[in-house]
């Protein structure tokens, strides 16, 4: 299989990018999202010695408890001020592995070049499903890993998406929803009989590092990339303040601590096969 051919735009690119590099995407693994890595880690069977490529890595995630478990990781974002933060948290690990930046839609590496590719909730953000997941697939070796963790679009994070929608601009043609990632079928869809899938498991996160809802509709609104975007775009729209209603009425609605402390559970999809 070779790289796809599909149009690249750089404007588009550049635009996906400055979003997550918009807010401290840092902050909020530290926060909340610390789990997850090692959960794709633990479900892909990461062993010694294996190559492993973690696409939209963001802060490394997934790739340094990758590279703990002695594989040898590569990691590549998009964004290289997510990638700085990663190599200071290598840093402080004692842990080697490269940091490359590239698109999850045109990676840089020659077909079947890693054992395990893995994805925990980057590639999904890719505007072109299709093309990432091609491209997931093209860098596997044949009898290799394919490990994804993707939020659900029944879940909190796809219920999210859904409350940014109306607010945000409209999607650039062909874009799909990232949350559809989180769905059994839509993966058969994109990977079709060229990755075996094994696994599909919805499990969910516990976060429980907010005290109040309001606080997570603050964290999300001065943190997270794409929320910072689309209430830029609603406030250029005089809808500012409309936007932060419903912020806060989502982070209301997925409360799930009754009258204590703030508790929310966000489901993901764990999915892992064998390419073909």
């Amino acid at each position: 299989m070779t790289i796809p051919t599909l149009s690249r735009d750089p404007e588009l690119k550049a635009r996906h990018r400055a979003v997550w590099e918009s807010g401290d995407y840092a902050a909020m693994v530290e926060a909340w999202l610390l789990p997850l890595g090692h959960r794709i880690v633990e479900a892909s069977g990461i062993q010694p010695g294996q190559t492993v490529l973690d696409v939209a890595a963001g802060t490394g995630n997934a790739s340094l408890p990758a590279a703990a478990a002695g594989a040898v990781v590569t990691a590549l974002d998009l964004a290289p001020e997510l990638l700085e933060a990663g190599r200071r948290r290598a840093r402080a690990a004692d842990l080697e592995l490269d940091w490359i930046e590239g698109d999850a839609e045109n990676l840089p590496f020659a077909d079947e070049s890693f054992d395990v590719v893995i994805s925990a909730i980057g590639a999904m953000f890719a505007p072109d499903h299709a093309a990432a997941a091609g491209e997931l697939e093209r860098t596997t070796r044949r009898g290799g890993t394919v490990g994804l963790l993707s939020w659900t679009p029944e879940g909190m994070i796809g219920a999210l998406f859904r409350t940014l929608a109306p607010f945000a601009p409209p999607p650039p043609p062909g874009a799909q929803p990232p949350p559809r990632w989180g769905s059994e079928a839509h993966l058969a869809g994109l990977f079709g009989d060229r990755v075996a899938f094994h696994t599909h498991r919805r499990e969910s996160l516990a976060v429980t590092a907010f005290a109040t809802p309001s606080a997570l509709a603050e964290h999300f609104r001065t943190l997270y990339g794409p929320a910072i975007a689309t209430r830029k775009h609603a406030d250029g729209n005089g809808r500012a303040a409309e936007f932060d209603a419903a912020l806060e009425a989502f982070a209301e609605e997925w409360n799930r601590g009754g009258d204590g402390p703030a508790r929310f559970e966000l489901e993901y999809l764990v999915s892992v096969g064998t390419r073909r």
